[in-house]
C-alpha cells in the first residue's frame, strides 16, 4: 500500500514556502505475489527430460567370432574420422587386401554423410517420417512411437554403420557422426577401435604418412 506522509510547520509555514510531501511504497504483497508466481510457473512447467543415446559396443569378452552378430557385406558401412574435421567411408566388409577397399571422402555438411546415410537407409527413413507426422498431429502417443520406430529400424536389409577414429578425430567429430545416425534414422552402429588396415587406406588416400604410427606393422600387412 502507498502512504503519503506531509512534512511542515502547520499554521508556521511561512508564506510561499514549497509543501514537501513524502510518498512511501510498501512492496510486500509483491513479494507474495512472486511466491505464488513461481509456485505456478514450477507446478506448470514440463521439466526437460534427458536425452539418451543407444551406442553398441564391440564385446571383448567373446573369443569366438561365430558368437557375434555377423553384418553382411551389403548392409555394412565403415565411417573413419580423419584428421582436420575430416571424414571418409567405404562400403562392405573390410577385406583382407585393403587395397581393394574403395574409399570415398565425404563432410559432415547435409549435403555430404547425411545425404549419402539417407540414400542407404531411404525405406526406412520414409516410414520413418510418417511416424514423425503422426506424433506431431497427437495421432499416436510416444510410448507407441517409440515402439514402432525402434521395430522400423530393425527392418532386414537396414545398414549397420561401423565407426572409427583416429588419433587425429575430436570428439566433436564423434559426435556428429553420432548426431547424423540419430537424423538419418541409423537403427544399428557401432564404435570401433580403427585398425591399422584402416589407418593404411587414410595414408594412401590422403598421401599423409602421419596417419600410420607403426611403419614395422604395415610392412608385415604388405607382405601378407
Amino acid at each position: 500500500m502507498a502512504e503519503i506522509q506531509e512534512n511542515g510547520n502547520g499554521g508556521g509555514r511561512k508564506k510561499g514556502k514549497q509543501k514537501k510531501i513524502t510518498i512511501r511504497v510498501d512492496f510486500t504483497p509483491m513479494v507474495d505475489m512472486n511466491m505464488l508466481l513461481i509456485t505456478f510457473f514450477m507446478l506448470c512447467t514440463t521439466m526437460s527430460k534427458p536425452q539418451t543415446m543407444e551406442i553398441s559396443m564391440p564385446r571383448k569378452d567373446v573369443k569366438d567370432e561365430s558368437e557375434q552378430d555377423k553384418l553382411k557385406a551389403s548392409e555394412a558401412i565403415t565411417v573413419l574420422l580423419g584428421k582436420d574435421n575430416t571424414v571418409y567411408y567405404y562400403e562392405g566388409l573390410p577385406s583382407e587386401n585393403y587395397e581393394n577397399t574403395s574409399l570415398m571422402e565425404t563432410n559432415f555438411s547435409a549435403e555430404g554423410l547425411r545425404a549419402y546415410l539417407l540414400r542407404r537407409n531411404a525405406s526406412i527413413a520414409t516410414k520413418a517420417a510418417e511416424l514423425d507426422t503422426r506424433k506431431k498431429n497427437l495421432e499416436i502417443s510416444d510410448t507407441t512411437y517409440n515402439r514402432e520406430l525402434s521395430e522400423l529400424k530393425k527392418e532386414k536389409g537396414a545398414p549397420a554403420v561401423v565407426i572409427k577414429a583416429s588419433d587425429f578425430a575430436t570428439y566433436t567429430n564423434l559426435m556428429d557422426v553420432l548426431d547424423e545416425m540419430l537424423i538419418c534414422k541409423i537403427g544399428r552402429y557401432s564404435i570401433v577401435d580403427i585398425e591399422q588396415g584402416d589407418l593404411f587406406l587414410l595414408k594412401e588416400f590422403t598421401k599423409d604418412d602421419s596417419y600410420v604410427v607403426h611403419q614395422e606393422v604395415i610392412e608385415v600387412y604388405e607382405e601378407q
